[in-house]
């Protein structure tokens, strides 16, 4: 990218910071090819706050829109919500997530943050994964951030299929489509909630 001046660096940091409010001040910085301290800087000026206080942001507000999941039984920190339709979540790693020996995360945890997500962004009381489909794009390390993403493809009465992608940055690392099954609270019956055969 040409290097740019201040007034358009920050016009374009200000939308893309609105299109994706996860974006962290080190990938800023390398997408417009300036120092952190510089799109600190910028970030001051234009009166946007530091991405945790982003993320706090954005959690408050999804989270009162969950129905299928407490807050506590969410993998990662749900951070953004439109029930029957969007959802994002961050998982930042842990050394005690990763296999000791060589610092990998071990896979339980995404596919767990994944199937929460698409737990939640379903609009139901009581939801229950019936089918995946998963794939392991790429190893992360402990202490990378995992940010997934979920979106419905389709609902057909109790059945919902939801595509999550988990990337670390701009990298895929996680993919899976779950097909999951909304019930009635009084009665959660595979056989009555229609459960994929």
């Amino acid at each position: 990218m040409a290097r740019l001046g201040r007034a358009e660096r920050q016009r374009q940091l200000l939308q893309r910071i609105q299109d994706d409010p996860l974006q962290t001040d080190e990938e800023l910085a390398r997408y417009f090819g300036v120092s952190v301290p510089t799109i600190r800087l910028d970030r001051f000026q234009l009166g946007i706050p530091e991405l945790r206080l982003r993320t706090q942001g954005l959690a408050r507000q999804a989270i009162h829109q969950l129905r299928s999941l407490n807050r506590q039984e969410m993998v990662g920190d749900l951070v953004d919500l439109q029930l029957g339709r969007f959802g994002r979540s961050i998982l930042d790693t842990t050394p005690d997530m990763a296999f000791e020996r060589n610092g990998i995360l071990r896979g339980h945890f995404m596919f767990a943050q994944a199937d929460s997500l698409a737990i939640a962004v379903v609009d139901g009381d009581v939801v229950l994964t019936g089918l995946v489909n998963a794939k392991f794009k790429k190893p992360v390390r402990a202490g990378e951030r995992i940010v997934a993403t979920a979106e419905v493809l389709r609902h057909l009465g109790p059945r919902w299929v939801v595509l999550v992608v988990s990337r670390v940055g701009d990298v895929p690392v996680f993919r899976a489509k779950f097909v999951v099954v909304a019930m009635t609270a009084a009665s959660p019956d595979w056989a009555e909630g229609g459960a994929p055969r």
